[in-house]
């Protein structure tokens, strides 16, 4: 089933998504943002997995990053798709010294939900890289 959301309706829920489920730590999100058969096709440590293991994943860096946060810096949508370019900034505990990464994430909409993800992202760096 195709979305039936506008390419902007698809950028703001994408956006949304990332504030509720990263910035404001609500991992539960998920359930409501994602189609019970939601596929992430790079998931933790690059191997698929489904959205009990992306909630996993993010409880998990809640606790490892306290103050965890993701800015959208660019948003592309097409089709049923949205892309993002985004860096993900926190501070190491046990160095104090602050962290990024950035990545590309890539969304498919099915109906008013997102029914996979693909990620490439760079490892983490003390560096603010290229935001």
């Amino acid at each position: 089933m195709p979305t039936d959301l506008s390419l902007e309706s698809m950028k703001l829920f994408v956006a949304d998504h990332f504030e509720q489920f990263v910035n404001r730590r609500n991992a539960a999100v998920i359930h409501r943002n994602m189609t019970p058969d939601f596929l992430d096709h790079d998931g933790p440590g690059g191997q698929p997995t489904d959205l009990l293991g992306d909630e996993k994943m993010m409880l998990g860096m809640y606790e490892a990053m306290p103050d965890l946060h993701v800015t959208v810096l660019d948003m592309l949508a097409e089709g049923d798709k949205v892309m993002c370019r985004n860096i993900w900034r926190w501070t190491d505990r046990a160095t104090g010294q602050p962290m990024t990464f950035q990545g590309f994430v890539l969304w498919r909409f099915q109906g008013r939900r997102i029914a996979e993800r693909w990620a490439t992202v760079t490892q983490p760096s003390p560096h603010p890289g290229w935001a």
